[in-house]
């Protein structure tokens, strides 16, 4: 992919608290709780789509060696 194809990172307001509910019936911490709403976010999701697609796709570290 090239860079100029990549979109922007979402952007949130400093400050800005994720609401979160922890999974009832199994064992859950803050943290996954909280990345797990954050992914139910449309734009977030597509930018870790998207950031994985490139981490997947890029052979560059593979010519380092």
């Amino acid at each position: 992919m090239k860079s100029s194809k990549i979109p922007n990172s979402p952007v949130f307001p400093s400050g800005h608290k994720w609401p979160f509910e922890k999974r009832k019936n199994a064992y859950e911490s803050d943290v996954t709780a909280m990345v797990r709403g954050m992914l139910e976010d449309d734009a977030i999701l597509e930018d870790q789509r998207v950031a994985w697609a490139r981490w997947r796709n890029d052979d560059s570290a593979l010519k380092n060696k």
